[in-house]
C-alpha cells in the first residue's frame, strides 16, 4: 500500500502527482505489461544484450563529446 504524506496547504494536484510518481517507481504497470504475453528466454536475453550495447554506446559517446 502506498502512503503519500501531504502537507495541509498542498493542493490535490500536487498530492496526485506525488502518488503517480511513487506508483511509477513501484513498477506495477511495467510488470503487468510483461506478464500479458509470454516471452521466450532467448528473446529476453537478446533484448538485454541489445539494451546493454546501446547503453554502452551512449556512455562512450558521452565521454567523448
Amino acid at each position: 500500500m502506498l502512503q503519500i504524506n501531504v502537507k495541509e496547504n498542498d493542493s490535490l494536484e500536487k498530492a496526485l502527482k506525488k502518488f503517480k510518481k511513487k506508483y511509477e517507481k513501484t513498477g506495477v504497470v511495467k510488470e503487468l505489461r510483461k506478464r500479458q504475453a509470454f516471452e521466450k528466454p532467448s528473446v529476453t536475453r537478446r533484448m538485454q544484450k541489445i539494451k546493454a550495447a546501446y547503453k554502452q554506446k551512449m556512455q562512450t559517446q558521452e565521454m567523448q563529446g
